[in-house]
C-alpha cells in the first residue's frame, strides 16, 4: 500500500517557510497577509489562503502544522484563533495534528559566550524573548506535549546575507570583543524540518526541544569580511561597539552572547547542516548566482 505524503500546512508562508514548501514530498498549504503574495504562491502550486492574525483559522484535522508566525504580547496568536473542526478549540487539537513551532534561541538570554544546549532552561531578558517563551509554553500545554519546540538563530540565505548588505553599501563591521552569533542557512533549516518528519518521535528523544543551527558560533565582523573577500571587495572598516550608534533593536541583540549547540539535535535526527559553516553556505550562495 502506497503511504500518502503528508499535507504541510504553514501558520505564516515566510522565508523559511517558502524554502521548505519547495522540498516538500506532499501538498502545502498555509497563509499569509497579503492576496498579491497568495497568488504568488499558488502560482507554484501552494495553496496559499490570506489571514489578517484577528479571524478564526481553520486547520486540517490530519497535517503537520508549522507555526512561524511571532508572538504578540499575549502569546502565539494562532494558538489563540484556532479552530480544527466544529466544536473544537485549541485545547482540543487533534492527535492527528503534529505541530512544530518555530521559536527562537534568544529564549536562553545572555550566556556571556557559554553554550546553549537543548536541554538547557530558558531564561529570556527581552520582551521579544519573553513572547516567545510564552507561546512555546502555551503550545507545549495545548498539546499536552506533544508540540516540537525548534529554536533557529540567525537566519542567512539568497536575498538576506552579507552579500546584500555589500552591494547595497549598508554592511558594517561592528567589532564587540568576544561577542559571536550562531546562525542557519535557510537550506538547513529546511532539511532539519524534513529529517523532523521523517522522525517523529525524535523530538520526544531529545525532550521536544531541537536546534537547527550551524557547527560554528562566530563574529560577525569575521563574516562580513569574508564576504567582502568573495566578492572581491574591501571589507568595511572596523566600527567598535561604543562608536555605532546601533538602533534600540539591534542594541539588544549585542547584549546577548552565547553558542548555540546542535549535538542532541543531530543525534536525535540524524541530521547534518548542508553548511557547517558561514564560509560553505555563502559560497554556495555566490555560486547560485553564476558567480
Amino acid at each position: 500500500m502506497t503511504v500518502q505524503p503528508s499535507l504541510l500546512f504553514v501558520a505564516g508562508l515566510g522565508y523559511s517557510a517558502t524554502h521548505l514548501a519547495r522540498m516538500w514530498p506532499g501538498p502545502v498549504a498555509g497563509t499569509v497577509r497579503s492576496e498579491a503574495k497568495a497568488a504568488a504562491l499558488r502560482a507554484d502550486g501552494i495553496d496559499a489562503r490570506v489571514w489578517d492574525g484577528e479571524s478564526p483559522l481553520q486547520l486540517p484535522e490530519k497535517a503537520c502544522l508549522l507555526v512561524t508566525i511571532p508572538p504578540d504580547a499575549h502569546g502565539c496568536p494562532v494558538l489563540r484563533h484556532v479552530h480544527t473542526g466544529p466544536g473544537h478549540d485549541h485545547a482540543g487539537l487533534s492527535d492527528d495534528l503534529s505541530v512544530t513551532y518555530l521559536s527562537t534561541t534568544g529564549v536562553y538570554g545572555d550566556l556571556a559566550g557559554g553554550w546553549a544546549f537543548e536541554w538547557s532552561k530558558p531564561n529570556p531578558q527581552s520582551r521579544r524573548a519573553k513572547a516567545r517563551a510564552r507561546a512555546e509554553d502555551q503550545w507545549r500545554e495545548a498539546t499536552k506535549g506533544r508540540a516540537s519546540l525548534v529554536r533557529l538563530p540567525g537566519i542567512y540565505g539568497p536575498g538576506r546575507c552579507a552579500f546584500d548588505r555589500l552591494r547595497e553599501g549598508t554592511a558594517r563591521r561592528i567589532v564587540k570583543p568576544g561577542q559571536v552569533f550562531s546562525r542557519v542557512h535557510v537550506d538547513d533549516i529546511a532539511s532539519g524540518l524534513l529529517a523532523l518528519h521523517q522522525r517523529p518521535e525524535a523530538a520526544a528523544r531529545a525532550g521536544g526541544v531541537l536546534h537547527l543551527c550551524d557547527d560554528e558560533p562566530a563574529p560577525p565582523q569575521d563574516v562580513i569580511a569574508h564576504a567582502a573577500q568573495l566578492l572581491g571587495m574591501d571589507p568595511p572598516p572596523d566600527v567598535p561597539f561604543e562608536d555605532a550608534d546601533l538602533s534600540p533593536m539591534a542594541r539588544s541583540f549585542y547584549a546577548e552572547c552565547k553558542r548555540i549547540s546542535n549535538a542532541c539535535t543531530k543525534a536525535a535526527l540524524n541530521w547534518r547542516p548542508k553548511y557547517p559553516t558561514y564560509r560553505e553556505g555563502l559560497a554556495a550562495i555566490l555560486a547560485a548566482e553564476g558567480h
